[in-house]
């Protein structure tokens, strides 16, 4: 695990008890630190290693720490811990500023941060694949796979690759990333900020904590990302524009420094318009690191994907079937709908918004709609002037009714617009049990 000498003197509060939760218990204990840790659920705190304190955070004096780590669902705009910790004058963090904390105590190193509303976790992935495939000693965390406290320090000239959401962001105040990344802003989790303008500066803090010198990459045009770019002298990108770094990509042929690198017809797992912008991120961000353009482009073109994206499951009778259960907002789903020119659209589930408007330029690329979830008669009614309607109600009867529909040359899409929690733990689960659907038709 990530740990640090400098904790060894403290005592710091974890509220929170879920793998992040852990992750930084282990990492503190390992260090020496006094940890004193709470989870309103009682098998958690039950599980808690020999050592550790417990006390009700919810009530208990704070100003006895150092430092309270909270998880990142914890909406600090609400919860009573954040006010309380803010009169007992002690910080609120999460696990990031715990390893921007020991990043002095690791070999030499560097960070790249990604953060953006949809595409953070294909470009995340992505580069670090690049990384990797070229030799690269890399590992990716925050936002996606192992809490970073948990994995291993990596050696001398090793890459970060941390996708950051805003949460994370608002709990960290001294990661500087050596490359940071911003994909886009559009609306998502209003209900943590005021409005649009504060969640935008939560994404720009990324940028706030970077030191003099150190790689910008914007990769939208929409008006939050334009106006963050602007104020600190970068560029957003249109396709057709140069990012700073050389990196362009113009009708499916990227190139790096006015040379062909590749075409994105050649990088099977990265279809669609919103992967050629995680394309060109990735591009832009490994070159900044030093790597060379046969390296990048040796990743390209074999990155598999990442599950639950734009992820191919199978074919079956000339039908590809499709999970990118991950989209759980409709700007996120209308690249998807944009990569296949026919489509049977599994979509629904708990809606963040009353309105399908990102994906109505792209429903003539869908042959029908099977609804399903909490939003099964909000979208019906929505999409039902446009394209077939079917109400499936589950991702089970969908996936039979709309493979007994598709043709050869036809796309079976679960990309729901919405989150999972009406019927799933977790958007994980629901592409899983979109899998298991799948496999069963071809058994």
């Amino acid at each position: 695990m990530i740990t640090a000498r400098a904790f060894a003197t403290r005592h710091y509060a974890v509220f929170g008890l879920a793998r992040t939760g852990q992750s930084v218990v282990a990492s503190l204990r390992a260090a020496g630190a006094t940890v004193t840790a709470w989870d309103d659920d009682a098998s958690k705190r039950a599980a808690l290693p020999d050592g550790v304190r417990v006390a009700d955070l919810n009530t208990a004096d704070l100003s006895a720490f150092d430092g309270i780590v909270v998880s990142p669902g914890v909406p600090l705009n609400t919860h009573p811990l954040a006010a309380r910790a803010a009169a007992a004058g002690v910080p609120v963090l999460g696990d990031i500023e715990l390893f921007a904390h020991a990043r002095a105590e690791l070999p030499p190193h560097k960070i790249v941060g990604i953060t953006g509303t949809n595409g953070k976790s294909t470009t995340t992935a992505l580069i670090h694949h690049i990384l990797a495939h070229a030799g690269v000693p890399a590992t990716m965390g925050g936002n996606i796979g192992l809490p970073i406290l948990s994995q291993d320090a990596l050696p001398e000239g090793g890459v970060y690759v941390l996708e950051l959401s805003s949460f994370q962001i608002d709990l960290t105040q001294s990661l500087a990333c050596d490359v940071a990344i911003l994909t886009n802003i559009t609306p998502d989790h209003l209900d943590r900020y005021d409005g649009m303008a504060g969640y935008a500066a939560s994404k720009e803090r990324l940028f706030d904590m970077q030191d003099e010198g150190a790689t910008a990459i914007f990769m939208s045009d929409d008006d939050y990302t334009a106006a963050i770019a602007k104020g600190r002298g970068g560029v957003p990108v249109s396709f057709g524009d140069v990012l700073p770094e050389g990196v362009s990509l113009v009708n499916g042929a990227a190139y790096i420094d006015g040379e062909l690198l590749g075409y994105q017809a050649d990088w099977p797992s990265l279809a669609g318009p919103h992967n050629a912008q995680n394309a060109v991120a990735a591009i832009a961000a490994t070159r900044a690191l030093g790597l060379g353009p046969a390296a990048i482009k040796a990743g390209l073109e074999t990155y598999p994907g990442l599950a639950h994206r734009m992820e191919r499951v199978a074919e079956i009778g000339g039908v590809l079937y499709v999970n990118d259960s991950k989209a759980t907002n409709p700007t996120s789903t209308a690249p998807a709908l944009a990569a296949y020119p026919a489509i049977h659209w599994i979509v629904g589930g708990k809606r963040k918004t009353d309105e399908l408007d990102a994906c109505l330029p792209y429903l003539d690329h869908v042959r029908a709609a099977y609804v399903i979830g909490d939003a099964e008669a909000v979208y019906a009614h929505l999409l039902g002037a446009y394209v077939p309607v079917i109400r499936a109600g589950t991702v089970e009867r969908a996936t039979q009714l709309a493979a007994g529909a598709a043709k050869p040359g036809e796309v079976v899409l679960l990309s729901p617009a919405c989150a999972s929690y009406d019927q799933f733990r977790d958007f994980e689960q629901r592409g899983d049990v979109f899998k298991a659907a799948v496999q069963e038709l071809g058994a």
